[in-house]
């Protein structure tokens, strides 16, 4: 089995924060790593806050093999996540020649291509571009750290570009079943078949059936299919019994 690849997520931005923006971004970033073979451990949100961002970006890119940013790197004051990762990095920044010439052909009347424009220009040195053409302003990779945009469209778009130069590991698999029991019910049993498959996971997740009543999906995961097949094996012979026993 090939290493294990981890990611840990950094969502900058006062607006998540205060709740005037909903971030989309997590969910959509979670589901494509884990489609591509590569673990989330963990998410954080920070404010634009400099201290605040290298902090945060030090702790997860010591811990995981990537860090997705997403967030502050427009045009504003407040946008000030390119500047914290060259701190972080102990890198310089600078306008990077590639994306003002971008600029200057995007931007041809006087007066548009304005200073607060250019600060979407300013890449930290060594820093790789994550562009194409329908991307005006770039995000970057820099170590194992990735910087891309806050709107969901354009993260989005800089994930297709990044993810195929990314190392990932087995892709976890999953199969689900649905309880038709309470999850307080079926929890001691449960943690019994948990601890005798080790190379599992067994997640309980409880919801409100097509009667409104307590219902429980449970979900195996594992990269092993064999180990899978035989952690759902039990958890389905645990369900019959407690069916039977009813």
């Amino acid at each position: 089995m090939s290493d294990i690849i981890t990611a840990g997520i950094l969502v900058i931005g006062d607006e998540i924060l205060s709740g005037r923006t909903k971030d989309k971004n997590i969910g959509f970033i979670a589901e494509y790593l884990t489609n591509i073979g590569i673990d989330l451990k963990e998410v954080r949100v920070v404010s634009d806050d400099e201290a605040d961002i290298v902090a945060a970006l030090d702790a997860l890119r010591g811990r995981y093999t990537y860090v997705f940013t997403t967030g502050g790197i427009g045009p504003t004051h407040d946008d000030i996540t390119a500047d914290s990762v060259a701190k972080a990095f102990g890198v310089s920044i600078d306008h990077h020649p590639e994306v003002v010439a971008r600029f200057k052909e995007r931007f041809k009347n006087p007066g548009e291509l304005n200073e607060a424009r250019l600060r979407m220009a300013r890449i930290p040195d060594g820093a790789e571009l994550i562009q194409s053409a329908t991307i005006l302003a770039p995000g970057f990779k820099i170590g194992n750290v990735i910087v891309m945009a806050g709107v969901p469209s354009i993260m989005q778009a800089m994930m297709d570009i990044v993810a195929p130069k990314l190392k990932s590991g087995v892709k976890m698999l999953s199969e689900s079943v649905r309880a038709n029991s309470r999850e307080g019910d079926i929890g001691g049993p449960l943690r019994a078949i948990a601890e005798a498959h080790p190379d599992t996971i067994i997640g309980s997740y409880p919801f409100l059936d097509e009667n409104s009543k307590p219902n429980t999906n449970l979900v195996v995961r594992s990269r092993d299919q064999a180990k899978l097949t035989a952690a759902m094996d039990a958890v389905k012979t645990m369900l019959a019994g407690l069916k039977a026993a009813s």
